[in-house]
């Protein structure tokens, strides 16, 4: 699958990444990861820390694949708005569910100091505003049930908006406790400690056939075999072409990253900024005084069609970035791309085993949060590897036709 299309931004902030070998023989390992990207660096890091013998292979180079394209927003608000999970999952386990993104960014935050390489992770307000005044008690419904259960948020009228940022819109939530990234330095500064940790890394080895026993998995590689008692897939979406997810759903979404602007616009604290309008439009900057800006999503294409409209819809973003700060009009966009982006039907990431895979486990952080997904799974499949099973596995059920019922004895 060809997962990204255009100029992508990131490489050049880490010019000499670490390199892996490819695996040449045979080995065993307690832990295998397929895939390099964020889940799987997540995974492997977590694993290290337990001192699990883990093992992880990417049929490409690290970071290369859909994780290269991510634009570095992390939040505790999802696609799917606190009050819809509670609508559709019932108080508790729409509470669990944002309670788990919370804890999963507070887990990010503390990654800087306990990695090698600079991972950029900057923590970060966001502000969610209303796209038209139809969203407005929509918005404020949402305020209520968030400071209900303990999220720090604030509902700004007009002209509080107005006085804080270069534009004004009807209504908007500000939220503490989110972050940003860049994605590629993430990936492989967590990558990096993991083999410091212990962890076999091996890039350009492609996975060609698992055999399934009682004991374990066995992974045939070009160069090799693999034994091990887990596998955990992190594979993005290209997960969908080993097994397809009933819910899953696969997309095209669009992004740019402007050249450094001399004269900033009005931008309060330097917030991650998005809309309440589905599909919607975000924002943020970067430490070196760009704008990321992304969205435009629609129906999934072929790979030469993509290339086309990265141009098309490079343009549009541009705009609906000068339609927000006019006093940046003129600004020009110096990298364009476009990538497969995955969501659910039920506005959940799947995580955690599959019956027609045994000693299995998946990472699928499908939607807007994946990297805080990410994290999430990386804490409870590690946990539930080592013996401690975590039942908010269940939440996130890959076999879910239902509302994801797990005990009510869970907390975040």
């Amino acid at each position: 699958m060809k997962l990204n299309s255009g100029q992508l931004p990131w490489k050049g902030s880490l010019p000499n990444p670490p390199s892996y070998p490819a695996l040449d023989g045979d080995i065993t390992c307690d832990c295998l990861i397929v895939g390099g990207g964020m889940g799987g660096a997540m995974a492997a890091y977590r694993m290290s820390l337990g001192g699990a013998d883990t093992v992880l292979i990417d049929k490409r180079a690290i970071g290369t694949g859909s994780s290269h394209a991510n634009t570095g927003l992390l939040q505790i608000a999802n696609d799917k708005s606190l009050t819809a999970c509670i609508n559709t999952f019932g108080e508790e386990n729409g509470v669990l569910f944002y309670k788990l993104c919370r804890q999963g960014i507070r887990r990010i935050l503390e990654l800087p100091e306990q990695l090698r390489i600079d991972p950029q992770i900057i923590g970060r307000s966001s502000l969610l505003y209303a796209s038209t005044p139809e969203d407005v008690p929509a918005l404020r419904q949402e305020h209520s049930n968030l400071v209900a259960h303990g999220f720090d948020s604030d509902f700004w009228e007009q002209d509080k908006i107005s006085a804080h940022y270069s534009f004004t819109k009807p209504a908007a939530l500000y939220s503490r406790g989110d972050a940003e990234t860049n994605p590629f330095r993430t990936v492989h500064s967590l990558i990096d400690k993991a083999r410091s940790n212990g962890v076999r890394i091996y890039e350009h080895t492609r996975a060609r056939h698992y055999e399934y026993s009682a004991d374990g998995v066995g992974c045939i590689t070009d160069k090799g075999r693999i034994f091990a008692k887990n596998v955990i897939f992190s594979m993005g979406y290209e997960t969908q072409e080993m097994k397809k997810d009933r819910g899953a759903e696969l997309i095209n979404t669009y992004a740019i990253m402007t050249k450094p602007i001399k004269n900033f616009p009005k931008w309060h604290e330097n917030s991650l900024i998005w809309e309440t309008a589905r599909p919607y439009l975000y924002f943020r900057t970067t430490p070196d005084g760009r704008i990321i800006a992304g969205g435009k999503d629609e129906q999934l294409t072929d790979p030469e069609q993509r290339e086309i409209r990265v141009l098309s819809q490079g343009r549009r973003l541009l705009e609906e970035l000068e339609a927000l700060f006019p006093e940046i009009h003129g600004i020009e966009a110096e990298y364009s791309w476009g990538a497969v982006f995955g969501s659910t039907r039920d506005g959940l990431p799947y995580m955690g085993p599959h019956p027609e895979y045994p000693h299995c486990y998946f990472i699928e952080g499908y939607g807007g949060n994946g990297t805080v997904y990410s994290m999430i799974a990386a804490e409870l499949l590690a946990d539930t590897i080592a013996g401690n099973y975590r039942r908010e596995l269940e939440l996130f059920s890959l076999t879910r036709t239902s509302k994801p019922n797990p005990s009510p004895a869970i907390r975040a």
